[in-house]
């Protein structure tokens, strides 16, 4: 059994698109739909009331009742126990044909113990400013590592929940893997990282993780997200996150912080500063850099 799974927020108005895509794919082996509905205050029950009852390959639906990314997924992870595969989109896309078929090719006959696939960005709805460069379209979840499938030994290659699938067993065998509650992410807010920690674990732990470009979604962009400030957002929490949880505690400290923390956040705001005078490309990155390391000083005190 193949468990294809979303968590979904108030977007009661995207399930019916979403679903119908979902259960036109073709699998190889049986498989059902799981919904895991976090605590949605639209019609959302409704719609996923009604749609069950549809035909076509099964509709279950769920409600986790704490608030958050990091419940819904692993809740999602408790419901599909049984499946020999789980694979998991956002409630913001929609499969391309061939999916699931590919997830399945790559854990039953190619030994993969995880793998993702092409993330496409679609701006047919709406338009991509001019200044959102393709250096950017990764931090709205775009993956795309070439035409050619590899096993990914490194974190400089990652896949993201938008469109992953894992051997079940790996969570079967071990009950403490599930995503990090420390990165949540609680409602349609910028930041979270919980599937980047879950996918840096995997590669630390040595799995088999397999990239497959014939598993591919198309994930719709929300205007908020099509804005400066949420780029800037985003970073900052990622780095508050880092600095609160992953840096070491460093000896060797001026007003309680790092040396380096202090001179990285000099550096990146003074490049910042220079690109916006000359009117250079590239400054929405740069400030972002800047915004990080402003984060990273933020979650450091925070650990005190």
């Amino acid at each position: 059994m193949l468990t294809f799974a979303f968590c979904t927020y108030n977007r009661a108005d995207r399930l019916d698109k979403l679903i119908a895509a979902m259960r036109a794919q073709h699998c190889p082996v049986p498989f059902e739909i799981l919904a895991i509905n976090n605590n949605s205050s639209d019609n959302t029950v409704q719609e996923l009331t009604r749609l069950a009852a549809l035909p076509g390959p099964p509709l279950r639906w769920v409600t986790e009742s704490v608030q958050g990314i990091v419940s819904a997924r692993n809740r999602g992870i408790a419901e599909a126990m049984d499946s020999r595969i789980l694979v998991y989109i956002d409630d913001d896309e929609i499969p391309l044909p061939g999916l699931i078929a590919a997830a399945a090719d790559a854990i039953l006959n190619e030994g993969a113990q995880c793998v993702g696939g092409r993330v496409e960005m679609d701006f047919t709805t709406i338009a991509r400013p001019q200044w959102l460069e393709d250096d950017l379209l990764g931090f709205l979840a775009a993956v795309d590592h070439g035409a050619e499938s590899f096993w990914i030994k490194s974190h400089s290659t990652p896949i993201w929940t938008a469109n992953v699938a894992y051997d079940m067993q790996i969570f079967r065998d071990d009950p403490a893997l599930r995503f990090d509650k420390r990165y949540d992410r609680i409602g349609n807010v910028a930041g979270g990282g919980s599937d980047a920690i879950m996918f840096r674990s995997l590669v630390d732990r040595g799995m088999r993780i397999r990239y497959r470009p014939d598993m591919a979604v198309l994930h719709s962009v929300e205007s908020w997200r099509l804005h400066r400030r949420y780029f800037l957002n985003l970073h900052f929490r990622a780095g508050k996150r880092q600095g609160q949880y992953e840096l070491p505690d460093y000896p060797k400290k001026i007003l309680g912080l790092p040396p380096f923390l202090l001179m990285q956040f000099a550096r990146a705001t003074l490049r910042t500063a220079l690109l916006a005078a000359t009117g250079k490309r590239g400054i929405v990155r740069q400030a972002m850099n800047a915004s990080h390391s402003w984060g990273q000083i933020v979650g450091y005190r925070m650990r005190r």
